[in-house]
């Protein structure tokens, strides 16, 4: 969601700052002192106001933010005086902070709260943006003051953070000539504009793709409440019957559920279709012309691909390392999904089904194998997943248990929608640590999918504790019922809490090299060791409670349910990986003449890398791949398989010493949660586990070894 480096959401000020504000008009200072977002919050640390903070802020602090930000950066550029850590680069670090301010508010809603105002404001501002972030780092004056720099003069963060922005001016292209910077600035706004369009345009597509059914007998197989919020949802949207929303991945939570094979069908294929219909929400065009845009943008920087280019300062650092990992894990996957497929076929052979096992019907029957096999049905076990007793009985008491963390309801600070619940959280030793939001239910202006985000990231420089956020796209109850949700949602709730305790412990001096602020290939890393939690056999007895009888889940449920966890491997690996190759195929081009109109350069790269699998389609079809033309993981996706890789090899030393024990979670703390980007995290990781990353963790946990 966040549109800038992470530099430029910085919150300090320079002592240059007083010079730059000293010439401002009277219609500058009046914006500054009646703006909201051009305040320093009063709130706990710093959380937003936004029982302050209208739609109409947002102009005005942003053209104000800029100018500032403009004249620190000129600042920088014409000091006269030697370079030093001091002057230049930490001067960088602690820039922008009106700018830095209202942009992470800006974006923070845009993804879970948008609407019209917002979004047109979005598309006025992404070029705005982009030429404000190119003057900054295809600035050659300040990029050669970092480079006239002693790094052997200078220790710990402070040279990890000249090192850092050292070759993130590289990367931008700080080192071109002047007529190819003006190139790449004309690309960067070009590309900025589209992801936004994209954006946009997917989340029409989303809204659009909704299925609506006239019968309620076309329902057969949903529980009587989801039936009941299908049938408000219809009425909210003005129509007659019962409306289905889509969530931003290609299968959809109720297919398992629904018995009417032509109902099942009709909502696959409105997921799959939802942004190729020639219409507002069609986004090949759009994410086409990226894709281009991207391969010059990269050989303007002297490299074969876009890939080339973005895997630099990740931990893959070539393309051909991240596709050989995929490549390694898609063989066994691919043979394991056939397997399942059999599987499944011969069930609906044997119930004289008369038809090919499609990928409408796969979770559907695939659901009745994994209740033949565990005899586990989901709806048996969802009724002990009430998503408030996950929260706080399981997410909560996990992170007590593994961290000694707690945390303590608050009311009186506002929140962004009613749905929103905000939480303080404090350390093991009592100490106030962070203020932590919470956004559970979708909303027709709420982007796909689940994420965590700061609105304050931490930082002892700027004495900033972090405020964080965590967001998921659960179905909202109808009044008066429980809001039960499937374990994969239960996993979903832990995965994304494993981000916020990444933010939550983190231990920086600088923003920039804060938390979360790591690479892509590492980032979920950490959030899936947390998944782990919610199997926990004391976490799981404690929160998986049946919210009419408040029995605990019975022993034999747990038993099937950890029995069931490499059900189905096959499938969800398959669909991963096939996702994460679509993803490199597209960035990996080398010339432009290779790009084929979307639909047909997918099916073309997926057949290449032996992923074209008929019943297990990618995880995200590329017209709604928002993750890689919207949300920043172009050309790394495969940043989740490397990441689960390293949760493996992590979560193999854990069991190995004894599980997630205080001790060990309280290492992890130590060698992993709390360091950021401060240090080279290959070695974090292998003085943490004693070895460097291997596949085999990842084959054996995933239940693929031994499959053929």
């Amino acid at each position: 969601m966040k549109l800038f480096t992470k530099t430029i959401f910085a919150s300090a000020t320079l002592a240059l700052f007083g010079l730059q504000t000293q010439n401002l008009s009277a219609q500058d200072k009046s914006v500054k002192m009646t703006n909201p977002l051009l305040q320093r919050s009063t709130l706990q640390y710093q959380a937003p106001p936004f029982d302050l903070i209208k739609d109409e802020h947002f102009k005005p602090a942003f053209e104000y933010g800029l100018k500032i930000h403009d004249a620190e950066i000129d600042a920088i550029a014409n000091d006269t005086s030697k370079p030093t850590f001091q002057n230049t680069v930490l001067a960088i670090e602690l820039s922008g902070v009106d700018l830095g301010r209202a942009t992470g508010i800006f974006y923070n809603l845009t993804g879970s709260n948008t609407n019209p105002t917002l979004q047109a404001i979005e598309e006025e501002y992404a070029p705005i943006f982009s030429a404000h972030t190119d003057k900054i780092y295809l600035n050659s004056v300040i990029y050669n003051r970092i480079k006239a720099l002693d790094l052997n003069s200078l220790k710990g963060e402070d040279k990890k953070l000249t090192t850092y922005y050292l070759q993130q001016f590289e990367l931008a292209g700080a080192n071109l000539s002047e007529s190819d910077k003006e190139k790449m600035k004309t690309i960067n706004g070009e590309l900025a504009t589209l992801s936004t369009l994209y954006g946009n345009k997917l989340l029409i597509a989303r809204k659009n793709g909704a299925v609506l059914y006239t019968d309620v007998k076309e329902l057969d197989g949903l529980s009587p409440e989801e039936i009941a919020a299908a049938k408000d949802k219809a009425k909210e949207a003005g129509k007659e019957g019962y409306l289905i929303g889509l969530l931003n991945t290609t299968q959809q939570p109720l297919l398992p559920s629904l018995t009417n094979r032509a109902s099942r069908e009709k909502l696959f294929k409105a997921s799959w279709n939802r942004a190729e219909k020639n219409d507002d929400g069609d986004t090949r065009e759009t994410l086409e012309k990226m894709a281009k845009l991207r391969l010059k943008k990269a050989q303007l920087m002297g490299k074969k691909s876009f890939a080339e280019w973005r895997l630099q300062d990740q931990m893959a650092q070539v393309p051909a390392t991240a596709l050989n990992l995929l490549a390694k894990i898609a063989t066994p996957a691919v043979n394991a999904a056939k397997l399942e497929a059999a599987e499944i076929q011969k069930l609906i052979d044997s119930q004289k089904g008369g038809f090919k096992l499609e990928p409408w019907d796969w979770n559907f029957y695939s659901e009745q194998v994994r209740k033949a096999k565990y005899d586990l049905d989901e709806n048996q076990i969802k009724p002990y997943f009430e998503v408030n007793t996950v929260l706080e009985k399981g997410v909560f008491f996990a992170a007590k248990q593994m961290y000694g963390i707690t945390f303590k309801t608050r009311t009186d600070l506002p929140v962004y929608n009613p749905d929103v619940k905000v939480y303080e959280v404090f350390d093991n030793d009592g100490k106030s640590l962070a203020i932590y939001y919470l956004d559970f239910y979708t909303r027709d202006n709420k982007g796909g999918g689940a994420w965590m985000n700061n609105f304050v990231n931490q930082s002892h420089y700027l004495k900033q504790n972090p405020v964080i956020v965590n967001v998921y796209n659960f179905a909202k109850p109808v009044e008066g019922n429980p809001s039960l949700i499937s374990f994969d949602d239960v996993t979903t709730m832990f995965h994304e809490f494993g981000h916020t305790l990444h933010g939550l412990f983190a231990n920086q001096n600088y923003v920039t090299l804060s938390g979360t602020n790591v690479p892509r290939d590492y980032v979920e890393f950490p959030s899936q060791i947390n998944e782990h939690a919610a199997l926990d056999p004391t976490v799981l007895k404690n929160y998986a409670v049946h919210y009419k009888t408040k029995e605990v889940i019975p022993q034999a449920l747990i038993e099937k349910i950890k029995k069931a966890e490499t059900f189905n491997k096959g499938y969800d690996v398959t669909e991963l990986l096939a996702a994460a190759t679509l993803d490199m195929a597209w960035h990996s081009v080398e010339k432009e003449t290779d790009f084929k109109p979307t639909l047909e350069f997918e099916t073309a790269a997926l057949k290449k890398y032996g992923l074209l699998v008929k019943e297990v389609p990618t995880r995200y079809h590329t017209p709604y791949f928002a993750h890689i033309w919207g949300g920043g993981y172009s050309a790394g996706y495969y940043a989740y398989t490397w990441s689960k890789t390293l949760d493996y090899n992590a979560f193999d030393w854990m069991q190995a010493n004894g599980g997630l024990t205080r001790a060990n979670c309280e290492r992890f703390r130590k060698y992993i949660l709390s360091v950021g980007n401060s240090v080279d995290l290959n070695k974090a990781f292998k003085d943490f586990i004693g070895h460097d990353m291997e596949i085999e963790p990842y084959l054996k946990n995933a239940g693929l070894i031994g499959k053929k």
